[in-house]
């Protein structure tokens, strides 16, 4: 009976530590996981804060390329010069309107 009862407490102290070990390694793989999700969300709001700044920068760019391709027009860039900066042609005289 000795030998019995030293089995059954040998297999329940090893059952214990495989117990204990499989829950150590449980919470280990858990927060393994939970690490790895925290870093997938944070890097998905990486990428949807750089995908916004890459349609800003299309949007410069297109608007870029389309004051160049003005720019490289005369009679706009003549019209442009007349309205903002007040150039005339030849004989012409500039009045100064006053303002709201």
């Amino acid at each position: 009976m000795a030998k019995k009862s030293a089995k059954r407490k040998t297999k329940t102290i090893v059952s214990k530590l495989i117990s204990i070990a499989l829950i150590v390694a449980a919470i280990a793989i858990f927060t393994s996981v939970l690490q790895n999700v925290i870093k997938m969300f944070s890097l998905q709001q990486q990428a949807k804060l750089v995908e916004a700044e890459l349609e800003a920068l299309k949007e410069e760019n297109a608007s870029l390329i389309s004051t160049k391709e003005k720019l490289e027009d005369p009679d706009y860039v003549q019209t442009y010069a007349r309205g903002e900066y007040m150039f005339s042609k030849g004989d012409e005289k500039v009045f100064y309107l006053p303002g709201n």
